[in-house]
C-alpha cells in the first residue's frame, strides 16, 4: 500500500476515534451520575404543591438513584428567584427545578425584565402533575355555594379579600377570571407562596382564594376551610359531591396548575433521559397514583421534547389573559 493509501487510512481512523470521543463522555457521565447528592430547587416556601411533590418524589428518586436527593426552597418574585438560580446553574446533573404554570409559564408576561427566558434556558426534563384548583372560603364566610358567594361580594363590593400566591400566579389569575367572569370585586393580597396564602385564609385574616388541590385540600379535611367548588372542566372522582365552578353558573371555566422539573441549559440528554425515566417510574406505581389521586392530582408524564412544546404553548396562552387583564409585577 502507498504512503498516501496509508495516511488517508490513518486520517479516516483518526477522524473515528476523535468523533467517538466526542460522543463518549455523555455517555460516560451518565453511566456513573450520580455520584453525589442531587439538588432540587422549589422557588417558592414550604408547604405549597410544588414543596409537597418534591419531597414526595426525592425520597422515593433518592432510593432509585442510590443518592440523597436535597429540597431546598429559594422563594421570591413568583418563583423568578429560584428559577433564575437553576437557569444560571452548571449543566452536571446536580442541580434542578421543580416548578409550576406560575415561574415557567406566566411570569415571562407579568415581568418584562425577566432575568431568564423559560423556553431557552432550561433543559425540559418531564411534566409530573396537574391538579385543579379549588375554591374554598375561610368556615366564617357566610357563603355555602358558589352562587352565594358571588352574591355575597356583590353586596359588599371591594370587601371581600382574596389571597393570591403572588402576582401573577395560576390562582391569582383564576381568581381574576372568576371576577370578571361573575361580576365581583374583591381586594387582593399577594403572597410569596400558596402555603401562605392558606395559612391566611385558614386563620380569617383573608376570606376566599383559588389553589392547588394537593396542597389545599388537607385543610378542607381538617375543617379548617369550606370548599365551594373546583376549578376543572368535571367534578373531581375522589370529592363528587363537589361541583366545579363551571357547573355553579360560569360554563367554560377551567383553571389548574401544572408542575413539571427541568434543568439547567445544556445538562447533557442522557442525564435528562435518566431522570425523566426513574421519575416516570416513580409516578406510575399505584401507590404514587392513588396518593395523587386522593388530592385531586393527575400524573401527566412528559418526554423532554413534549414538555418543550407544550410550555411554549402555555406561556402563548397566559400571555393573552395576562394582557387582557391589564396584570403587571408590583
Amino acid at each position: 500500500m502507498t504512503d498516501n493509501g496509508l495516511t488517508r487510512r490513518h486520517a479516516i481512523a483518526t477522524l473515528v476515534f476523535a468523533l467517538a470521543a466526542l460522543a463518549t463522555p455523555s455517555l460516560a457521565v451518565a453511566q456513573a451520575w450520580p455520584t453525589k447528592p442531587i439538588r432540587f430547587i422549589v422557588p417558592y416556601p414550604p408547604g405549597g404543591t410544588s414543596d409537597i411533590l418534591a419531597r414526595t418524589i426525592g425520597q422515593k428518586l433518592g432510593d432509585a438513584l442510590g443518592q440523597t436527593i436535597v429540597v431546598e426552597n429559594k422563594p421570591g418574585a413568583n418563583g423568578n428567584v429560584g428559577a433564575d438560580l437553576v437557569a444560571k446553574s452548571a449543566p452536571d446533573g446536580y442541580t434542578f427545578l421543580l416548578a409550576d404554570i406560575g415561574a415557567i409559564a406566566i411570569s415571562p408576561s407579568v415581568y418584562p425584565t425577566l432575568p431568564f427566558d423559560p423556553t431557552k434556558d432550561f433543559s425540559p426534563v418531564t411534566m409530573v402533575a396537574y391538579s385543579p384548583h379549588i375554591l374554598a372560603v375561610n368556615p366564617g364566610v357566610p357563603a355555602q355555594s358558589v352562587a352565594e358567594l358571588i352574591a355575597l361580594a356583590k353586596a359588599k363590593p371591594g370587601k371581600l379579600n382574596y389571597a393570591a400566591s403572588s402576582t401573577g400566579s395560576a390562582p391569582h389569575l383564576a381568581g381574576v377570571e372568576f371576577a370578571a367572569r361573575s361580576g365581583v370585586d374583591w381586594a387582593y393580597i399577594p403572597y410569596k407562596g400558596g402555603a401562605q396564602a392558606i395559612a391566611d385564609v385558614v386563620g380569617g385574616q383573608a376570606d376566599v382564594l383559588f389553589n392547588g388541590m394537593l396542597a389545599t385540600y388537607p385543610h378542607v379535611k381538617g375543617g379548617k376551610l369550606r370548599i365551594l367548588a373546583v376549578s376543572s372542566a368535571n367534578r373531581v372522582s375522589s370529592i363528587p359531591d363537589v361541583p366545579t365552578v363551571a357547573e355553579s353558573g360560569l360554563p367554560g371555566f377551567e383553571t389548574g396548575s401544572w408542575q413539571g422539573i427541568l434543568a439547567p441549559p445544556g445538562t447533557p440528554r442522557d442525564i435528562v433521559a435518566k431522570l425523566g425515566a426513574e421519575v416516570g417510574k416513580i409516578l406510575q406505581t399505584p401507590d404514587m397514583k392513588e396518593r395523587l389521586a386522593a388530592q385531586g392530582a393527575d400524573v401527566r408524564l412528559m418526554t423532554p421534547d413534549e414538555f418543550a412544546a407544550f410550555i411554549r404553548r402555555e406561556k402563548d396562552r397566559w400571555a393573552k389573559v395576562v394582557k387582557d387583564a391589564g396584570i403587571k409585577a408590583d
